[in-house]
């Protein structure tokens, strides 16, 4: 009797411990089934947020490339992204770096939004101004093809920029010439032969400028990169501009022919390339030159 209940007892015990094993190899046979599902979820997940990336990468190489001037803040964006790929393909396949990664993504996606706007609005500003450029290009060569006058075609450029609040110069033209004592001058492109060097130009007419005394600042430099006549320093705020002399006119809203006269100190001229500019105040206006020999 004792026998049997023993026996019934190892029994019933052997079917419990053989129910605990199967259930325990089907939990972990789930979980292990359960993680490998999550694994491979997160994998994807991490696919799709790569090939996000790569798509706004090209997106940015797009609008890099339309531009024929780099765009300092694509290029940088740019390179963000281009640095989360690269970390992203090293990350761990986890729920918290996959969450960081898209958050960054969502982040950059609105950054790229506002800089191609940005873009857009940039290209479309420049094609309108280089058409408008166009036109006004147009516009000046049907005005001045049927002339043979350079001074008309300077006036026509005078007439585009009468608008602007300063006096303009056309037609500056610089040579050497030889001084008689009668006062008469005779032009030369010797330099042995050149007394003083003379400065002409027409002060173009411009109605925003008020009537009365003007000045503006002749500069002459020499083959050697000297600048000839008084050779003296003006400042305008942080800039300094050294000056051959001052002309100085009464301005009546017209046209204004004006020659002026550089000498050298009694030094001989020397032989080469001469430059010539005019200054209103630090704004260079007008640039010309000429050769001795």
């Amino acid at each position: 009797m004792e026998n049997s209940k023993n026996s019934t007892g190892l029994k019933v015990a052997l079917g419990i411990a053989i129910v605990l094993f199967l259930g325990t190899g089907f939990y972990t046979m789930n979980l292990y089934s359960g993680n490998k599902k999550a694994m491979n979820e997160l994998k994807e997940q991490k696919e799709l947020v790569m090939n996000d990336l790569n798509s706004m990468a090209k997106q940015y190489d797009e609008a890099i490339n339309e531009n024929e001037v780099a765009n300092n803040d694509l290029i940088e964006a740019r390179g963000r992204i281009q640095g989360l790929i690269d970390s992203l393909k090293i990350s761990e396949n986890n729920v918290k770096s996959l969450w960081r990664y898209k958050q960054k993504y969502a982040s950059l996606q609105k950054e790229m939004d506002v800089l191609l706007a940005q873009n857009d609005s940039l290209r479309v500003e420049n094609s309108y101004l280089a058409t408008s450029l166009d036109s006004t290009r147009v516009r000046l060569e049907e005005r001045t093809i049927f002339t043979d006058s350079l001074l008309v075609q300077n006036n026509a450029l005078a007439e585009v920029v009468e608008n602007a609040s300063i006096l303009n110069t056309v037609d500056l033209k610089g040579s050497g010439v030889i001084e008689r004592t009668s006062g008469k001058v005779i032009p030369t492109e010797r330099a042995g032969r050149t007394d003083k060097v003379r400065i002409c130009f027409t002060v173009a007419k411009n109605t925003l400028v008020q009537a009365g005394d003007q000045e503006l600042y002749v500069q002459v430099i020499d083959p050697k990169n000297n600048t000839l006549g008084l050779n003296e320093q003006v400042a305008f705020g942080e800039k300094t501009l050294n000056y051959s002399i001052i002309s100085k006119f009464n301005y009546e809203n017209a046209n204004l022919n004006i020659c002026e006269f550089v000498a050298n100190d009694g030094t001989k001229f020397e032989k080469g390339r001469y430059i010539v500019n005019v200054f209103n105040e630090k704004d260079l206006v007008s640039t010309s030159e000429f050769t001795l020999k």
